[in-house]
């Protein structure tokens, strides 16, 4: 092994076949000898929400119907068998899943393999297929905490997969395509039983993170019985299924004020056109309430498209300390939404225009 991760790090494992899932080598032999430690660590991964794919050097049509065969087809998210470099497949599976390509592990039996991917991907933490049994022992594949959303994750992209196919066919606007896909968009207040799967979504959302602090239970707990902030967690699903809680915003409530001191959003759902739905409903519960709203911000290399939704929803920089942006609703109009999806608000009263300790 190269090297090590964090804890709970890896999202994503990009497994090799000849002489990895099985032994021996497909294109020259009928026979093969499935890999048991292989195949209980696939599915051990997956229950952990684990995302897994293949980088192989094969036959595309023969690979798929052996993987068909024993019935492991279903655990990979865009497979990439061909004849190309293995750093090629790695970022073609991490740019198909939209996540950091710093959160993948590549197996593979040949050094040679695992160097040249390495040399072009030194953050991916690369495995010698002999160590496959202590894989789900590594901590870098230990997530604190496995959520009934970990548990379906492997078919929610599936049913992203499904929704795409379609999309790609589908004749007319995008806005109708998004209309015919019956989507629903919930936003309440966040219940005990959400916290393990905020944590997650903390600890997994990079990209769509305006500041990229990491709160663990205990802390999103505290704030969620704290009288001086709120804590909403927002869902959606259509009708493919359940994308799960895909978004959470933590409020600090002063007299005069709402600072927003977290928002984030995930990947999966900004193709959907509904990722502007939460940030435009605590502007207009501000305006409602009498309330400047504020945002805190701390950018960096990966969430710049936050930065550009505050400034597109109407935001404007207010002060910056230490690395930390304050910025500040200006505008003060009221936000719509789109009319493509159905939208589930809290219950009115949620807000109050200062809560009392």
């Amino acid at each position: 092994m190269e090297k090590t991760k964090a804890p709970g790090q890896v999202k994503c494992v990009v497994w090799d076949l000849d002489n990895t899932l099985w032994d021996g080598i497909l294109i020259e032999q009928d026979e093969l000898q499935l890999s048991q430690s292989a195949v209980d660590t696939i599915k051990e991964l997956d229950r952990r929400g684990i995302l897994q794919s293949i980088a192989s050097k094969n036959d595309h049509d023969l690979a798929m119907q052996k993987l068909e065969q024993y019935n492991l087809a279903e655990y990979f998210l865009y497979p990439q068998i061909n004849w190309g470099t293995k750093s090629q497949s790695v970022s073609n599976i991490a740019q198909s899943l939209n996540i950091g390509i710093d959160t993948f592990a590549f197996i593979d039996d040949q050094p040679f393999e695992r160097e040249e991917v390495l040399s072009c991907h030194p953050e991916v933490l690369c495995i010698d297929s002999l160590d496959i049994p202590q894989i789900i022992d590594m901590p870098a594949f230990m997530p604190r905490f496995i959520t009934d959303e970990s548990v379906k994750r492997r078919g929610m992209y599936l049913n992203d997969i499904e929704r795409n196919k379609v999309e790609q066919s589908f004749e007319g606007p995008a806005d109708e395509f998004l209309a015919s896909l019956g989507m629903v968009f919930k936003i309440e207040q966040a219940k005990e039983v959400d916290l393990k799967r905020m944590e997650e979504l903390v600890a997994r959302t990079n990209q769509l993170n305006t500041t990229g602090r990491i709160y663990s239970y205990e802390e999103l707990d505290a704030f969620r019985t704290c009288p001086q902030h709120e804590l909403l967690v927002c869902s959606l699903q259509d009708k493919y299924g359940e994308y799960g809680k895909i978004g959470l915003a933590l409020l600090a409530l002063c007299p005069g004020g709402w600072t927003i001191k977290a928002f984030l959003m995930s990947c999966r759902v900004m193709s959907r056109g509904v990722g502007s739905i939460f940030l435009n409903y605590l502007i207009n519960e501000s305006i409602e309430q009498r309330q400047t709203l504020y945002a805190e911000l701390i950018p960096n290399d990966r969430n710049r498209m936050m930065y550009t939704t505050y400034r597109f929803a109407g935001f404007s920089i207010y002060s910056e300390d230490a690395g930390v942006e304050t910025l500040h609703y200006s505008s003060g109009a009221r936000q719509g939404y789109p009319e493509f999806v159905n939208i589930e608000f809290p219950a009115s009263g949620l807000f109050e225009s200062v809560k009392a300790s």
